[in-house]
Parts: structure tokens; sequence; C-alpha cells
């Protein structure tokens, strides 16, 4: 654990370690290790909402709550999601190369926008994305998930997460977004290292502008029935910065979200033989699966972020005028005032904040869905006899300020 004294001299003014005695990180080796440990104590030692630093120390107000979470997610009138007014970026405490920037920074996308500016860029998304589900996301996700099954289907054995989930979100992307299927797979080591964060974060971002940029003017000369080319001819009238961030966007939440869910939902099925033969059966619905795991393990444990617009009270703490707070979504599923017995079934119950919640809820939650209902369905399917290639104790998992990402899952089954 990592604390320090509150008269350090390297403790920035006015920032949230100011109002407690110590605070902690949610980067380095514990927080990689035992991200749910970390969530378990502040609670414990500050409440519902906590004092944290991001990397490179930035501080913030992790909110641990459940209530307190929807209250800052459906509030953005005082907890804004427009970065210019952080105070640590407005004060130079943090730079336009700091590593947290990929993540936390302004952009212009509706994500970075509230009010009619949020609007206006959230319905060309919201059409935009409507229009691709329309053209046949489940056909794109049986193609693709067929295709990478094919890859592997006479070892006998493989990892569903380096063969199979952090692969197959990608490649239906591809499709929705225009994109070349080449592009997509050199692009997903990228939108891993922005999530990450450290000193490559920038760099990774740069690559993905870079080939998003190139896909925007190709599309402009070239239209198609695609995501990219919705966006270049909507009524909203975006400019390129606008297109291009909006894809970037897409691109990063949807793919990074979807495998880390993915990969996820098959951990369960594969360690548990009654979730597993009722799916077979077919007694057992697949978005059932699907909803236990986003209560219990949200792809994004930690959501970045929203900054106070006025000075407020926030779970009995005092926050200021243009703090920092990011969203503990994996600590809020499991706050006990609301879910006293994480043991019972959360069936039926859709109310979990996986998916954000208020004006920037997740706008392509149902490509992401139908992406892993289909993904688990086929391999079920062509691998009946699919089943663990170790103890299920030794699966291990790894996490960043902002999602806990299993590392592996060895599978066998027979050629």
């Amino acid at each position: 654990m990592n604390a320090q004294p509150l008269n350090d001299p390297d403790t920035p003014s006015g920032c949230p370690v100011a109002h407690g005695t110590d605070f902690t990180r949610l980067f380095g080796p514990e927080a990689s290790t035992d991200p749910y440990g970390i969530y378990e104590r502040l609670r414990k030692e500050h409440g519902s909402v906590a004092p944290v630093l991001l990397e490179g120390d930035v501080p913030a107000w992790l909110v641990l709550g459940y209530r307190d979470n929807r209250r800052v997610l459906d509030n953005p009138r005082q907890f804004s999601r427009d970065a210019r007014i952080w105070r640590d970026w407005r004060e130079g405490r943090v730079s336009e190369t700091h590593p947290l920037i990929p993540m936390v920074g302004w952009r212009p996308d509706c994500v970075s926008q509230d009010g009619e500016p949020h609007r206006r860029l959230r319905g060309a998304v919201t059409d935009g994305l409507l229009a691709a589900s329309s053209r046949g996301v489940r056909r794109h996700a049986t193609y693709f998930a067929n295709k990478q099954i094919d890859a592997f289907a006479e070892a006998g054995r493989a990892d569903l997460v380096a063969d199979y989930a952090e692969l197959l979100p990608m490649l239906v992307l591809t499709r929705i977004l225009g994109l070349p299927a080449a592009d997509g797979l050199r692009l997903i080591e990228s939108c891993a290292q922005v999530f990450k964060g450290g000193e490559d974060a920038l760099e990774h971002n740069g690559r993905i502008i870079e080939i998003l940029s190139e896909l925007t003017e190709r599309k402009r000369a070239e239209p198609g029935s695609d995501f990219t080319t919705a966006l270049l001819e909507h009524p909203a009238g975006l400019d390129h910065d606008e297109v291009v961030s909006h894809l970037r966007l897409v691109l990063i939440a949807a793919h990074t979200t979807t495998s880390n869910l993915l990969a996820r939902v098959l951990q369960l099925v594969l360690t548990d033989t009654a979730r597993l033969s009722g799916l077979v059966s077919g007694q057992l619905n697949i978005s059932s699966v699907v909803e236990e795991v986003m209560w219990d393990t949200p792809p994004l444990a930690v959501l970045p972020g929203r900054f106070a617009a006025a000075d407020l009270e926030l779970g009995g703490h005092h926050i200021q005028e243009g703090e920092l707070l990011v969203l503990g979504l994996a600590a809020g599923n499991l706050d006990p005032e609301v879910r006293p017995d994480a043991a019972v079934t959360v069936q039926g119950n859709q109310s979990h904040l996986a998916f954000s919640s208020g004006p920037h809820e997740c706008p392509g939650q149902n490509i992401g869905q139908s992406i892993i209902e289909i993904g688990v369905d086929v391999l079920l399917h062509r691998l009946p006899d699919l089943r663990l290639a170790v103890p299920s104790e030794e699966l291990s998992s790894t996490a960043s300020t902002w999602e806990s990402r299993l590392d592996s899952l060895p599978v066998e089954f027979s050629a």
C-alpha cells in the first residue's frame, strides 16, 4: 500500500487527498492483482466515495457506492464530462502528453460534451450505430466466429482469450466501421495499451487516430454502407476531427469492453458445468449469463471521468469545483447497501452499472451483446465437448486502473 502524509510537499493544493489522512493508488502491483480488495478496503475506510491516485499520482475521487454512482452519472449539470474544467489540467499539473489524457482528456466527441453539443453528436452516433446494427451484425459475428474456430479446431486446444475473445469483436467492428480487417487486427494491441496506460499510451493513441483519419478520407471519397460513411453524411454536419474522434470512441470502447465481457462469460460457463449444460441443452439463455457477468465482473471496472461543476457534497465528502471523479462500476455493483448478499441471483435484474447510466449510457450495448451471444453460441455448438485445460483456480487476471482482464482461458476439445 502506498500512503503519503497530508503535509507531503508534492501534494497539489486543492486535491482530494487533502481531505483524508492517506490515499491509495489505483495502479501498480497491488492494484493489478487485487482491485476488488482495494475497493472493499476503501469502502470500509472512507464510505461510498474515496480519495485515490491515478497514474502519475494524479488525484481523483473514486465513487464506490451504487446510489452515488447513479447520482453522478444521471446529473451532468453537477458532474460534467467536459475535461476542460478539470482543475489539475487547467492549472498545469497534468500536461497534454500525460498518459491519462487518452482516457480522461477532452476530445471533440459526444463523451466529452454535455447539453446541446452532446445531443447533436450523440444523435449522429446513435443513428449510425442503429443503421449498422440493422445491416447484419449477427451475420458478421457468425461468419467471423466460425472463421476463428476454423483456425484452431484441428489442434484440439486453444486459448479462448488470445485466439477468440480478443479477435472476434474487432473483426466484427471492421465490418461495421468499413475498416480493412488487417488494420483492425493491428489496432487490437493499440486499444489495449490505451486502456493500460503508461508511456506507450500516447503513441498507440496516435496510431489509432492515424489509421482512422485515413479511413475517414477514404470514405469521404468512396462512401459505403458503414458507420464511417453514416457519420460523414449525417445532418449534424460533423467535421473531420469529430468523425475521427467518434470512430476512435466506438473502436476502443466497443472492442475492449466486448472482448473482456466475452472472455468473462466464457470463463463463467466453462467453470460451471450446470451453466454449460444448460446453454448446450437450450434450458439456459446466454443473455442471463451475460447479465450475471455484468453485475459481478463488468468489462469496465472504473469509468473515467466526471468533473465537479461546482463545490458540492458527495458521500459525506466535500468535492471542490473542477476535481476529477472516476466511477467505480464494479464496486457499485457490489455495494452491500443495494446487494447485501452477492451470492443471491441477479437473473432478470438489469439495473447494473456496466453500461453506465444517464445521458452518456453506452449507445452500442446491443451490438456488443449480439457479438457475445453469437460468439458463445457458435463456439459451444462447434465444439460440444469444450472444457478447461487447466484447473479453474489457475486462471488469473491482470488489472489496470480501468479494467480487469482475464490473462488466458486454455481449453481442449476433440480435434
